[in-house]
């Protein structure tokens, strides 16, 4: 026991270091999301992949269309015209075009993809259609709400050299305020709460940039027809080169989901599965930080009663560090939602029983995340949108069979 006493020391002053790292983030989210960038515009192209119609479908195509961007072009891109999302599409277009600041509006048909995820088939059908004047390619998801000063957000940090790419990040509104809905807000913030302005950041392809320049000079057009992850393999292929991928705390955006808990675990290993195999170092550190968390906390608290039923001279100590585990758990879970509040203040009201519920069982979303990254350790089949996939490494998917659409 006593060199427990060595170790208990290190472990508060971990759980110290960890609530310091998150507030730094906190800071950095406040002091950048508010200010507006107007003077760097090169010419966009903003890549819109559909598949099916998403929760409030329409309000997330809308503000594609609302974008206060002088010079961009709005590529919506399916892989069927018997999609539903391709006739919705069509409609908007004709009715949204006309009030738009988007120089073009097209809705593309890819076709089905054969060795890469069908998203990536659709973003590299409309790379191969790009002029050569375009200069930035932004990329978003049809869940996301953005607002109108989200492109020239995401654009911005594209100014400077060490940047290789930009990226937002989302934040699951649920629909429907049910138990699986609450926890996957929960848990997507445990993961949102670890960006900020570091080297360890990775792209969300749901709210991306990167020049078309950089994307030629990774060899993104070469990586990506092998690949499943859009975003993880640009951040691999970013990192690789030196070059930062740039967190833009104004492109945090609204994902209005409502789940239940078969659809929530298979999203949950889906996504750790996929970091297993494109960043397997971010896997190892989610998983060993996710183990260190749940047994900093229920380990720690039976080395506290054991110390207590013997007597021991530094009981005190020993019982201070669960203690200390829960309330890092729970001043984190204070701070990341008060950064989503200020980023997100248009939706606080939705927010409200999902920021109660993180906070409140701060605890009970660790365990369940630890669950998630531990199903994820095996296999390497997954279903995404109605499609399977085996991951036999970054640069090598197989479609094991397509949906029926």
């Amino acid at each position: 026991m006593d060199s427990y006493y060595y170790i208990a020391l290190a472990a508060i002053a971990s759980q110290l270091v960890l609530l310091i790292q998150t507030y730094k983030n906190h800071r950095f989210a406040l002091h950048k999301y508010k200010r507006d960038y107007f003077w760097y515009r090169p010419r966009t192209v903003l890549i819109v992949p559909c598949k099916g119609l998403d929760s409030a479908f329409e309000e997330n195509i809308t503000s594609f269309f609302n974008q206060d961007y002088e010079d961009y072009l709005l590529w919506f891109v399916v892989g069927a015209e018997s999609d539903p999302a391709y006739g919705k599409l069509c409609e908007m277009k004709d009715r949204l075009s006309a009030d738009s600041k988007a120089q073009d509006v097209q809705v593309f048909v890819a076709g089905k993809g054969q060795s890469c995820s069908q998203k990536i088939h659709n973003l590299i059908y409309c790379y191969e259609r790009i002029g050569h004047d375009v200069e930035v390619m932004a990329f978003a998801d049809s869940d996301a709400c953005v607002r109108s000063s989200w492109l020239s957000n995401i654009v911005h940090p594209l100014r400077s050299a060490k940047n290789g790419a930009a990226s937002g990040y989302r934040w699951f509104v649920p629909n429907k305020n049910n138990l699986a809905s609450l926890a996957l807000s929960a848990m997507n913030a445990k993961v949102a709460q670890f960006l900020g302005n570091t080297r360890f950041n990775q792209a969300w392809g749901g709210s991306m940039a990167i020049r078309v320049e950089v994307f030629r000079k990774l060899g993104l057009d070469k990586i990506w027809p092998k690949s499943l992850s859009d975003d993880l393999s640009l951040s691999t292929a970013v990192k690789k080169v030196g070059m930062k991928v740039a967190f833009v705390p104004a492109c945090l955006v609204a994902s209005y989901e409502s789940t239940t808990w078969h659809k929530l675990f298979e999203f949950g290993r889906r996504q750790f599965l996929i970091t297993r195999v494109y960043a397997p170092r971010t896997w190892w550190f989610g998983l060993l930080s996710s183990l260190y968390s749940v047994l900093g906390i229920w380990a720690t608290a039976a080395v506290a009663i054991y110390a207590a039923t013997i007597g021991h001279e530094h009981v005190s100590l020993f019982t201070l560090v669960p203690v200390v585990f829960f309330a890092n758990q729970l001043g984190r879970a204070v701070i990341r939602q008060t950064t989503a509040h200020k980023l997100l203040g248009h939706e606080r009201k939705a927010m409200r029983a999902a920021c109660v519920a993180d906070i409140g069982a701060c605890w009970l979303w660790s365990l369940l995340l630890l669950l998630f990254i531990l199903s994820s350790a095996f296999g390497r089949t997954i279903c995404w949108r109605g499609i399977r996939y085996k991951l036999l490494s970054p640069t090598e998917t197989i479609v094991v069979n397509h949906d029926k659409s």
